[in-house]
Order: structure tokens, then C-alpha cells, then sequence
């Protein structure tokens, strides 16, 4: 069962507890073989024996939404139940704190955004709170416990917590391959945060800073949990039942709306999305889908006019575009206007296009059930693209591929580290419409070979993407903190990672 930490007492804090659970890994077992077992048991014993009574403590922007604290969320789960204690904080930011750190975002990834500077003002916001919650922070922990920060919106805690006795790694899940100007500005603006740090983690090698210390530069790429309401397997019948129940697909069949809780229990999909469609999806109607955030890096309005272009004529496809109800994703200042925008290009779409068009946007009160559709849309599929235009990681990628989904995506970032092209996905420049439209055409003209791929990339994702990849990771970074060994190399090169 999943046991959740108490909330810190206190009001007015800025760093706000999140749920950590506790899951057992020996569910991996059959998933990874014996042998790889084994092995992973031998490292967390050696975690255990480090860290003693000491705490791993993890910060981040928030614990609702977005592919980092989903991995959070099973990865601490995991590392408790092998008996590594956890902890999970969420900045508990103010608009204009989270305006900056989107604009941070956005610079990171070579994009303008909101077309401000971050200018002295910007490092006012930003320093200020950061230093506040960075004394929150020094004030929970103890000596020996680890911290592991993540993202811009934490990076400024790091002076903080220097002279305490506690390791400190920064965590980076965003980057660029090629860094341009205003990519090496958001570099400055953040240096001397991240430089006091003990470590530095990024996603791939491309994504590494200009002038940071390389001894302590770590690559760990994300990973997903096979086991979450995400990633679980869904008979057809219960994968008809969840998006008749969230209001996706009219026909609800024989099946019941239900899903297996990371603590073992039944969640039952109970909330409906809210769809912007002419006409309900009907059970045989072929569908291509984007998951993402309402976010312009992921380019919501070229994957509508890429599809309308070039995959509806040829296919008669449906396209589903859907992310989370922008309500309630706090650190995501941006998201309601690039809903408005997707929702006005498909106001302008001609009656026919707009019938094979679905805008949704998915409830997040309860967020294995928000999961549990997304599972129940991308095996509904029979393609999944993700046209970002920048992308760190992509790790929707990952969670289609676990699918056994053909994907077709940009040839940037991550994504480039989990598809083969032709072989397990599709790899096409962000810019090139009529490339995306023809190689989601080819796929869906083409099912056993779309089947073909699909099936490789499950097993690529098995041999490389599991969280079982990261806790080997985690604990040999976590080893050389604590033993004051710096970083090692074989973070960077993880058995079995493809």
C-alpha cells in the first residue's frame, strides 16, 4: 500500500510537501529478468548503507503536471520502498516568480516567449525568492541527507544550502542542442547558482552548459514507470470503456472505466474531459494523437495545420490534440493562451477539417485518473507524433512507444535518443509540414509495417527506458556525493541503456 508523508505544519510556506508513496520493486522482477534484478537490489542495499538514517530530499516546481513530477513521483515511491528514505517539496511560487522561470524556460529551449528580458528586474524576482526558499529549505535539513534540485526554478537555492554538510545536485530536464544567443544568456543568468553546486545532471550530453565543471557533469535521461496508471497495459475493452467514460469516444462497449492505483487499488474513471469537436470519434475512426502541455515549444498549431495539409485528405484520419486543463497547472503561466490559439486555428479550419479535429483537455483533479485517459488515448491511436519545436526530453515519446504506438516526432533533443528512425519511430525536421504529414500518412496506409515498428520500440524502451535504468543511475550519483568521490562515469553510460 502507498503511505503518504504528513504535511509541514505552517502556513505561508514556500516550499509545499508532496505525496511520496511507497511501492515495491520486486514488481520489476519479471520485467527485467533475474539477473538485472539482482543487481539492482545489490545497489540500493549499497544506498541504504550510505545514507543510514539521512534523507534524499527532491525539489521541483510542482507535484501536478508535466513529465518531471510524474517521474518523481514513482522513482521516490520506488526508492522508499527499498528502504531509501524521501523526501518531495514543490515551490510554491508567485505568478510573477513563475512568469520569470517560464521566460527562463523558453530562453533555455532558444524561444523568446513572452518577448521580456531577463534583465535586473527578472533577477530581483527571481533571487529574492529563491534565496527565501532556498533558507526554507536549509532550515529542514540535516547534515548527511542529499538534495537534489530541479530545473530553473530551483537553481537559485543552491548558495543557500552551502556549508550544511549536504551534498547538493542540480537537475536540468530541459536544453538545446544547438545554443543560440538567447539560450546563452538564460546560461549566465543561472551560472552562478548552479556552479556552487556538487553536481550537474542533464538529460544528454548536447544539453551541457558552456564553462561548468565537467568532473561534476552527470547524464541520466529520463525515464517511466511501467507499472503507473500511464504505462499499465488496458485491454481494448477497458480502453473503450475510459474514453467513453471521459467523454472522448461515444461508444462506452462492454468493459468497465477502471485502472490499477500505484498502491494497488481501483480507480475508476469518473470526470469528463472537455473536448472542442464537431463530431464524437466513432470506434473505427483511424486517430493520430499529440499529448503535451499547451505549450508553443510543442507546437500545437503546426500539428493541426501539418495534419489538415497533408495526413486528412489522403487518410480521412482524425487528429486529437490534447493536454491538461490549464487551470490547474500552476508553474505553466502561458498554457491558457496557447489553448485560446489552438482552439482560434481550429475556429478557422473549413467545416470538414474541423470534423476530424478534437481539442481536449483532460481533468487533473485526480491525477492517476488524468493518467489513466491519456494511457487509454495513445492505445486508442494509431500513431502518436510529438512535433515540438524544442524539446528536452519528450518523454511522451517513451510512454507511446511502451505502447507498442508507431512515432512520428521532431528530430531534436531526447527524442533523437529514444526513436531509430524508420526502425522504431519516425525522426522529421520540426519545420518540414509536408515531411510529418507524409511519414504519418505512410504509417497509417501501412498498418502491419506501423505494427512492425511499434513493437521494436517497446522493446527499446524496455532495454532502455525503465526506471530501473535511473534508480542504477541515481544511486551511483548519490554514492559519490556522499562518499565525496565526485561524479561517475558510469552515470553517463548505464548498463543496458540504448
Amino acid at each position: 500500500m502507498t503511505t503518504l508523508d504528513p504535511q509541514f505544519p505552517g502556513s505561508g510556506s514556500l516550499l509545499i510537501p508532496a505525496p511520496v508513496g511507497t511501492l515495491a520493486i520486486e514488481r520489476f522482477e519479471p520485467l527485467i529478468g533475474t539477473p538485472a534484478y539482482h543487481r539492482l537490489l545489490e545497489r540500493f542495499a549499497r544506498g541504504r548503507e550510505l545514507l543510514g538514517d539521512h534523507v534524499m530530499w527532491h525539489v521541483n516546481s510542482t507535484a501536478r503536471g508535466g513529465g518531471v513530477a510524474e517521474m518523481l513521483y514513482s522513482l521516490l515511491a520506488y526508492g522508499r520502498g527499498a528502504g531509501i528514505a524521501q523526501r518531495w517539496l514543490a515551490v510554491a511560487g508567485t505568478p510573477a516568480f513563475f512568469a520569470v522561470t517560464k521566460r527562463i524556460h523558453n530562453h533555455l529551449h532558444g524561444a523568446f516567449g513572452d518577448g521580456l528580458p531577463l534583465d535586473d528586474e527578472a533577477r530581483e524576482v527571481y533571487s529574492s525568492f529563491t534565496r527565501a526558499a532556498g533558507e526554507e529549505l536549509a532550515n529542514r535539513i540535516s547534515p548527511g541527507d542529499v538534495v537534489l534540485l530541479h530545473d530553473p526554478q530551483t537553481a537559485g537555492m543552491i548558495p543557500a544550502l552551502q556549508g550544511l554538510g549536504v551534498p547538493v545536485a542540480w537537475r536540468s530536464h530541459v536544453g538545446i542542442d544547438h545554443a543560440t544567443p538567447v539560450t546563452r544568456h538564460a546560461w549566465e543568468f543561472l551560472r552562478g547558482y548552479v556552479s556552487q553546486a556538487d553536481a550537474y545532471i542533464f538529460s544528454r550530453r548536447q544539453h551541457v552548459w558552456d564553462q561548468l565543471d565537467a568532473a561534476k557533469t552527470a547524464l541520466i535521461a529520463p525515464s517511466i514507470d511501467a507499472f503507473s496508471a500511464k504505462n499499465q497495459d488496458l485491454a481494448d475493452d477497458r480502453v473503450t470503456a475510459i474514453l467513453a467514460a471521459a467523454g472522448l469516444q461515444g461508444e462506452p462497449g462492454t468493459g468497465d472505466p477502471v485502472f490499477v492505483r500505484l498502491d494497488g487499488t481501483v480507480g475508476r474513471v469518473e470526470r469528463r474531459a472537455r473536448v472542442v469537436e464537431t463530431r464524437h470519434l466513432a470506434p473505427d475512426d483511424p486517430v493520430v494523437l499529440q499529448v503535451s502541455r499547451w505549450d508553443r515549444l510543442k507546437d500545437p498549431l503546426g500539428v493541426i495545420d501539418g495534419f489538415v495539409r497533408h495526413v486528412l485528405g489522403p487518410t480521412g484520419a482524425h487528429l486529437v490534440v490534447a493536454g491538461p486543463s490549464v487551470d490547474e497547472v500552476a508553474d505553466d503561466p502561458e498554457g491558457g493562451e496557447v489553448l485560446q490559439e489552438a482552439m482560434a486555428c481550429y475556429s478557422a479550419l473549413p467545416q470538414l477539417a474541423r470534423e476530424h479535429v478534437h481539442l481536449v483537455t483532460l481533468p487533473m483533479t485526480d491525477l492517476e485518473e488524468n493518467a489513466a485517459i491519456v494511457n487509454a488515448l495513445q492505445r486508442r491511436a494509431q500513431v502518436v507524433v510529438q512535433k515540438s519545436i524544442a524539446e528536452g526530453f519528450g518523454l511522451t515519446v517513451a510512454e507511446a512507444m511502451w505502447k507498442a504506438r508507431p512515432v512520428v516526432a521532431s528530430r531534436i533533443g531526447g527524442i533523437q535518443d529514444q526513436i531509430v528512425d524508420g526502425r522504431t519511430g519516425r525522426l522529421v525536421d520540426p519545420g518540414d509540414l509536408a515531411a510529418y504529414g507524409s511519414a504519418v500518412s505512410d504509417l497509417l496506409a501501412d498498418p502491419p509495417r506501423a505494427v512492425e515498428m511499434g513493437e521494436r520500440a517497446r522493446d527499446q524502451v524496455r532495454r532502455g527506458f525503465l526506471g530501473t535504468r535511473s534508480f542504477l543511475q541515481y544511486i551511483a550519483l548519490y554514492e559519490r556525493l556522499v562518499t565525496g568521490r565526485g561524479v561517475p562515469a558510469e552515470v553517463s553510460s548505464p548498463p543496458g541503456y540504448v
